[in-house]
């Protein structure tokens, strides 16, 4: 595994220090890979169970056309399961590439929002998978039903679990981004309470921009982001508001 060196604001890398940098961080974002998807092709039978279990129960086992469907369905679906496992850690080595950049002042605040990357990451794609996927391929798979002879594809059902799985992990990443913009000073609370309608219709497209097209998933989509979206600004509040005796200091100031 490589060593990266710690990189503070204050340290002047050349191009070759830089890229040693990304290399570095790109052998560990890609060693995470190939550690995910070598456990997932070992219980690729347990993970294809897994992935199964949304659909309804007259389409659990999805079908393969041709010779050599089934093996390479399975293994893509082992790096889609890997891909989702290893995410975490790429979005953390990300942003870790970038964190020099920042002033002291903006680290303290980049720093937290690292750290909930990874755990909001996995609550989106747990949220998918439970709430979302269930009544998504129910709702596709039944309608208009007596005009259809609908079987599933295995190769297009994991791409598409998959795809909506990954877009709500980074969907969910909406408390990062507001709590990084008020952090900044970029906007202010005020402002995301006055533009909320704006918020609402962005997160609409945003919804209807995932691969689940229905009405009713749609919904199932954006009523999470739109609490996220709601969390975000109260607690945004709360983490800007000022301490006791910095009102005491400015009063104090005042008179």
């Amino acid at each position: 595994m490589p060593r990266i060196r710690p990189v503070s604001h204050e340290d002047e890398l050349s191009i070759v220090d830089h890229l040693d940098e990304l290399r570095s961080r790109l052998m560990i974002a890609i060693s995470a890979f190939v550690v995910a998807f070598a456990v997932c092709a070992w219980q690729s039978d347990r993970i294809l169970e897994f992935v199964n279990k949304p659909l309804p129960p007259e389409f659990d086992k999805p079908i393969t056309f041709g010779v050599t469907e089934p093996f390479t369905t399975t293994f893509t679906n082992s790096a889609y399961a890997a891909i989702l496992i290893s995410l975490p850690i790429i979005l953390y080595q990300l942003y870790a590439f970038v964190l020099p950049a920042f002033s002291p002042s903006e680290k303290r605040v980049a720093k937290p929002l690292m750290l909930m990357v990874p755990f909001l990451f996995i609550a989106g794609v747990a949220f998918c998978y439970y709430v979302v996927l269930p009544p998504a391929t129910d709702f596709l798979l039944s309608f208009n039903a007596s005009e259809f002879n609908t079987q599933v594809r295995a190769r297009d059902y994991y791409s598409f679990a998959t795809l909506t799985m990954v877009a709500m992990g980074l969907g969910f990443q909406v408390p990062v981004l507001i709590l990084a913009l008020v952090k900044l000073n970029i906007v202010t609370t005020r402002q995301l309470r006055q533009n909320r309608r704006y918020a609402v219709l962005v997160i609409a497209v945003l919804a209807a921009l995932l691969p689940t097209i229905d009405p009713i998933t749609m919904l199932l989509e954006m009523v999470p982001l739109l609490l996220l979206y709601e969390a975000s600004i109260w607690l945004a509040t709360w983490l800007t508001r000022p301490s006791s005796s910095a009102a005491e200091v400015a009063a104090a100031d005042g008179r």
